[in-house]
C-alpha cells in the first residue's frame, strides 16, 4: 500500500525539518571561515582546523552515553534543549577567543550528538505506520544534505553584517526561535514517554540485535569512506586537473546535489524496497557503486570521468545512507532512539578514520594508496551486508512503540 506523501510528511514534520538544518550551521560557520576567525584568536589555521575534531570527539562520547536514554525523554524537549545548547554555544564562539572557540567546538558537537538522533527518532514516531515514520527520517536527512549544499551562499550574505561573529549571532538567535517553534507546535504523543529499555538493558539488548549493529556498522564505514573522500578532494582536484577554488565550489556543488538526489529518490523508493525483502541487494548495490566511484574518482586522467566518479559517490552513498536510516526507523522497535543514537556516534568516527586512513593511505603511495586506502572502509561494509539485511525480514524489530 503506498505511504504518504512527501509533501504530507514534509508539512507534518516542517519544525523538525527546519530544527535540522540549523544544527548544521554552527561547524558550516566554523569551515567557512576558518581563515578570519583564526586571525581573530591569533592561532594558526591547522591549530584552529584541528579543533574541528574536539567537536567529533564530543559527539561520539555523547552518542555513546546519552544514546540509551533518548528514548526515556520528551522529544520536543530534548530537540529544544539541544538547540538551546547551540544558541548558547554560537555565542560563546562570538568572543572570538581560543578558550571560546575550543568551547564553542565542544559544546557544538554535544549538541548535534542529541539533536540529531533526537530529530529523526521524533520524526519516525510522528507516523503510526513505520514505512511513513522511515520516510519522514529520510526526507529529513535530505533535508539536511541539500542545506549542506546551499549554506554557504546564505551565510556569505549573513557575513555581510559583521562578519562571522555576526553570522553566529543570527544562528544562536535563529537556534532559539526554532526551539519554541518545536516546543509550541510538537504534539504531545511524540514527546510522550514510551516503553524504552534503560540503560544497561538497552545496550544488553542491542547486542542481541547483530543486524541492528551491523547498520551501525555499515554507516560509520560509509562515512570514514565518503568524509575521506571529501577531506581531499579539492587538493586531487587541483593536482590533477589544475582547477582553483572558484571552480571547484561548482564540483562541490555537484557531489552535494548529487546526494541530496540520491538521499531523496533512495529515501522514496526505499519503503517499497524494504518492504519487499530487498534491502540487503540495495544495500549492496550502493557500496558496490560506492566502491567503483572511489577507487576512480583519485585516479583517472580525465575530467570527464573524475566528475562522473564524484556523481557516482554521491548517489551511492545516499543510497546506503537512506538505506540504513529506513531499516532503523521500520524495524528497531523501542531500541530506535538508541540505535540512532549510536549511528550518529559511528559516523562522528567515521568523519576522524576517513581522514586517518586517507592521510595514510596519500602518505604512503599517493593518489592510489588514498583510493585503496579509502575503499578498505567500504569492503568491510560490504561484508557486513549479509548481517545487516537481516533487519529487514518481515517479521523483525516488530516490537510495539
Amino acid at each position: 500500500m503506498a505511504g504518504l506523501p512527501d509533501r504530507r510528511l514534509a508539512r507534518a514534520t516542517w519544525p523538525l525539518l527546519v530544527a535540522a538544518v540549523v544544527g548544521l550551521l554552527p561547524f558550516t560557520v566554523y569551515s567557512t571561515f576558518l581563515v578570519p576567525i583564526a586571525e581573530a584568536v591569533h592561532s594558526d589555521e591547522a591549530t584552529v582546523g584541528a579543533l574541528r575534531g574536539l567537536g567529533g570527539v564530543a559527539a561520539l562520547l555523547t552518542g555513546v552515553a546519552v544514546g540509551p536514554l533518548l528514548g526515556h525523554w520528551s522529544r520536543p524537549r530534548t530537540v529544544a534543549a539541544a538547540l538551546g545548547l547551540l544558541a548558547v554555544t554560537c555565542l560563546v564562539g562570538s568572543v572570538g577567543t581560543l578558550p571560546a572557540v575550543v568551547a564553542f567546538c565542544f559544546g557544538t558537537g554535544v549538541a548535534t550528538a542529541v539533536l540529531t538522533p533526537a530529530l529523526l527518532t521524533a520524526a519516525t514516531s510522528r507516523f503510526p505506520d513505520r514505512a511513513d515514520g522511515g520516510r519522514a527520517a529520510t526526507v529529513l536527512t535530505a533535508t539536511q544534505s541539500l542545506a549542506a549544499v546551499l549554506a554557504g551562499p546564505v551565510i556569505g550574505v549573513l557575513a555581510l553584517w559583521r562578519g562571522w561573529t555576526g553570522v553566529l549571532w543570527a544562528t544562536a538567535a535563529l537556534a532559539v526561535v526554532v526551539a519554541l517553534v518545536v516546543l509550541l507546535r510538537e504534539p504531545a504523543a511524540t514527546g510522550a514517554r514510551e516503553a524504552s529499555p534503560g540503560y544497561r538493558k538497552a545496550f544488553g539488548r542491542l547486542r542481541g540485535r547483530p543486524e541492528l549493529l551491523a547498520l551501525v556498522a555499515v554507516a560509520g564505514l560509509r562515512t570514514a569512506s565518503f568524509m575521506g573522500y571529501l577531506s581531499f578532494l579539492a587538493a586531487s582536484y587541483h593536482d590533477r586537473f589544475g582547477t582553483d577554488a572558484g571552480t571547484f565550489t561548482l564540483i562541490w556543488t555537484l557531489s552535494g546535489a548529487s546526494f541530496f538526489t540520491g538521499n531523496l529518490l533512495a529515501g522514496r523508493g526505499a519503503r517499497g524496497w524494504v518492504a519487499a525483502g530487498r534491502a540487503r541487494r540495495v544495500l549492496a548495490l550502493g557500496l558496490g557503486g560506492a566502491l567503483v566511484a572511489v577507487l576512480l574518482v583519485f585516479s583517472v586522467g580525465s575530467l570527464p570521468l573524475a566528475l562522473a566518479a564524484t556523481v557516482l559517490m554521491g548517489l551511492s552513498h545516499a543510497v546506503v545512507a537512506a538505506m540504513v536510516t529506513t531499516v532503523v526507523a521500520r524495524d528497531a522497535g523501542d531500541l530506535t532512539a538508541t540505535a540512532f543514537s549510536l549511528t550518529a556516534a559511528a559516523m562522528s568516527a567515521g568523519v576522524f578514520l576517513g581522514g586517518l586512513v586517507g592521510g595514510i593511505g596519500l602518505g604512503l603511495a599517493g593518489d592510489l594508496g588514498l583510493s585503496a586506502a579509502l575503499a578498505i572502509p567500504t569492503v568491510v561494509a560490504v561484508v557486513l551486508v549479509p548481517v545487516a539485511g537481516r533487519a529487514s525480514r518481515p517479521d523483525a524489530g516488530r516490537s510495539p512503540r
